[in-house]
């Protein structure tokens, strides 16, 4: 299934690779603003945003997920003033356009939909807390835009479910394996299910990660990922939940150019049944047979009496060594000399 949409080429580009900034920036415009001019030279497809509406999406009872804030008293707090009004983010996403990469956004109420219609969005990025929530999947339907779901907190069974859910009103979707543990260590990574996913679902299958490490992507590229989304931080010590599980700008543009090339590679199979390519290297680097002393003719060569050396083609191929123990020398040979046909009988 292509996740792609009328006027969206990036995405059809594989893998399609999301750096997110999600609440890096603080609540704070100005920074928010830095991220996507500091991630336009990375070579990343798009930057992904969460939208949070306060009133629309939580209330005082939400409990914070990290201890981490000294200035909110509450998550519901914090989510207000990591808020922007709609006309800051129609700011946002022009940037976005100026630059050149997607505006993605995670919607998290149905307001926020509205809001992103509004903004003018070609797809939308399902976090993994609301895979269940059908209420904000039917309000997505009826965009007829396709889905980008992360999978961290579904089984199997909820992922049928979310899926029919989707499929019964023909929503194009594609699924991110992703483990929602932060940082993420390897033995959690579940590398495995990319595949386990690709054959049960039979859409794009991506990896969505919180490793704070440019390998884990790299592999998940080598085993089929076609979408790549990670956190990003200007540092891992600056202040927010994610920072210790986000890449830095530099390692972006690391794990790009290294996906880039991965991807390159498995787009390129090797024949190894076919070595033409390799005849004059083989000429340089393969050998010879030689004499590693002075010998008379009419002596009877053994193994101790041949040495291989380059290149190949001045004497017998130092593969056939066998063919020449125990024949017999017809010249005089002198140290180093090659060994050729003519030389022994």
């Amino acid at each position: 299934m292509n996740t792609n949409v009328e006027g969206s080429n990036k995405m059809e580009r594989s893998p399609f690779i999301i750096a997110e900034i999600g609440q890096a920036h603080d609540g704070s415009l100005g920074l928010l603003h830095s991220f996507i001019d500091a991630l336009s030279n990375t070579g990343i497809d798009a930057i992904k945003f969460q939208m949070h509406i306060p009133e629309a999406e939580s209330s005082e009872f939400e409990p914070f997920r990290v201890n981490f804030s000294y200035e909110d008293k509450t998550r519901f707090d914090y989510w207000k003033r990591m808020s922007f009004s709609l006309e800051q983010w129609k700011e946002i996403k022009k940037h976005c356009d100026e630059v050149n990469l997607e505006f993605l956004c995670s919607p998290f109420s149905n307001l926020a939909v509205d809001w992103l219609e509004e903004i003018g969005v070609k797809q939308y990025k399902i976090g993994s807390g609301e895979v269940n929530n059908f209420l904000i999947l039917e309000k997505i339907a009826q965009t007829g835009k396709p889905i980008l779901l992360s999978s961290g907190m579904s089984s199997f069974d909820e992922l049928r479910a979310t899926t029919q859910f989707l499929k019964d009103r023909n929503v194009e979707y594609s699924l991110l394996q992703c483990t929602t543990s932060y940082p993420t260590k390897p033995e959690f990574y579940g590398l495995n299910v990319i595949q386990e996913l690709k054959n049960e679902f039979k859409v794009k299958v991506g990896f969505s990660d919180h490793s704070a490490k440019i390998e884990t992507c790299i592999a998940a590229t080598a085993l089929g990922a076609e979408i790549l989304e990670f956190h990003v931080v200007f540092d891992r010590k600056q202040f927010g939940p994610d920072s210790q599980s986000s890449l830095t700008i530099d390692e972006t543009k690391q794990l790009v150019d290294a996906v880039r090339n991965i991807k390159l590679a498995l787009d390129n199979p090797i024949d190894k049944s076919d070595n033409s390519n390799f005849s004059d290297l083989k000429k340089i680097f393969e050998k010879s047979l030689a004499v590693n002393k002075a010998l008379p003719k009419g002596h009877t060569i053994t193994f101790d009496d041949l040495e291989a050396k380059k290149p190949k083609g001045y004497g017998i191929d130092a593969s056939k060594f066998r063919e020449v123990i125990g024949k017999k020398l017809t010249f005089d040979k002198n140290q180093w000399d090659f060994l050729n046909d003519e030389d022994v009988q």
